[in-house]
């Protein structure tokens, strides 16, 4: 198990939360505007964490400590429903519903990246300004930069059950959405397209990782 400072791991844990509501609030809000109620219902139009963590106990808060305790960073997932009779009658706005999520993470690392650029120009942060409250400040900052590119790029990557693959599905034409849908049916699908996304993911995520520092630096 590997040490780690409380006040790290709190920041790491909030950011997370914070993260994945707006992630999963986004598609749920982009599926009520194109018509699907389902999510809407189920109270995940919402920026309170607690609808979602109802929902999803163990992606909320279980997995992402314990990943925290053992490996000094969150991990975690959460979900928001839908009408899959929907989805088929609007492939696109099913994709758009998808998009919703990666596209509310840039939104929240580009804010980040914003408040952090304007904090350095303005002397907030750095120079002489070392007191504890600020710190905090900068560092959580810096960890929802991080973390919502990562999560971002993560869940774009075109393999179910993530995001990109749905995205894929709803613009990539009838072709592709048959294939799709084909391995989709497959019972190990969703175990074998998260295996491969994840052996891919680390070599994004350096370059992920220096983007957002260069970003930050300017």
């Amino acid at each position: 198990m590997q040490s780690i400072d409380p006040a790290v791991a709190a920041t790491w844990y909030v950011a997370f939360l914070l993260s994945t509501t707006c992630h999963e609030a986004a598609h749920a809000w982009v599926a009520k505007l194109g018509g699907d109620l389902t999510a809407y219902h189920g109270g995940q139009v919402s920026l309170n964490p607690w609808p979602h963590i109802k929902r999803e106990p163990f992606g909320m808060v279980v997995v992402p400590i314990i990943s925290l305790l053992l490996s000094g960073w969150a991990f975690g997932w959460a979900s928001a429903p839908y009408d899959p009779y929907w989805a088929e009658r609007h492939p696109k706005r099913a994709g758009l519903m998808a998009a919703a999520g990666p596209g509310a993470n840039a939104l929240l690392c580009l804010l980040s990246v914003a408040l952090l650029r304007v904090g350095v120009a303005s002397g907030t942060i750095g120079g002489g300004a070392h007191d504890s409250l600020t710190m905090a400040g900068t560092q959580f900052l810096i960890t929802m930069a991080i973390l919502n590119a990562l999560l971002g790029v993560f869940n774009l990557l075109p393999l179910p059950p993530l995001d990109g693959a749905s995205i894929l599905e709803g613009f990539g034409g009838q072709t592709i959405r048959n294939a799709m849908r084909s391995f989709r049916a497959l019972p190990i699908a969703g175990f074998v397209g998260l295996l491969v996304a994840w052996n891919i993911f680390p070599h994004l995520a350096k370059p992920v990782y220096a983007l957002v520092n260069w970003l930050i630096a300017g």
